[in-house]
């Protein structure tokens, strides 16, 4: 009985780096979500703002803005998917930990492999949150060059 505690006790040490692997993942699907509830808040009311422009330099300026919006919204959008993918995946290692020392298989394949895969989509997660800050960042500079410009 000591053997398969020892056992589980091994498991459990091993499965808590995948763990804060999660909570490392969740906090940052936190940060993603309200930073895309906070661009839906302006694509809404840049919506409402362009419906009511009739100059039309300030109208191209707007639609421009907002096209520059809903492109942030498919990258934050992409990012939070991937993250989410990630976070099955991580998941599922844990899960397969625990599988292959209670049924008593070998699953160091697959489990290497869906953390790998784990690993990649939390890569191209943040690459494309990347994206997005930069664009955001792109869009800031631009409309303060028109500032000090004029």
């Amino acid at each position: 009985m000591s053997t398969s505690v020892n056992d589980l006790a091994q498991v459990i040490q091993i499965v808590v780096a995948p763990i804060f692997m999660l909570t490392g993942i969740a906090g940052f699907l936190n940060v993603m979500s309200g930073r895309l509830g906070r661009i839906v808040d302006r694509a809404r009311i840049m919506e409402r703002r362009v419906s009511t422009i009739k100059n039309p330099e300030f109208l191209e300026q707007s639609e421009n803005e907002l096209k520059n919006i809903w492109r942030r919204i498919k990258l934050i959008n992409r990012s939070i998917g991937l993250c989410t993918a990630s976070a099955l995946f991580v998941c599922a290692v844990v899960v397969l930990l625990f599988l292959g020392d209670l049924l008593m298989f070998d699953l160091s394949q697959l489990i290497v492999t869906l953390f790998v895969i784990a690993l990649f989509l939390l890569i191209f997660a943040l690459l494309t949150f990347l994206k997005e800050v930069q664009l955001a960042t792109r869009t800031l500079q631009m409309g303060k060059e028109k500032i000090f410009n004029d």
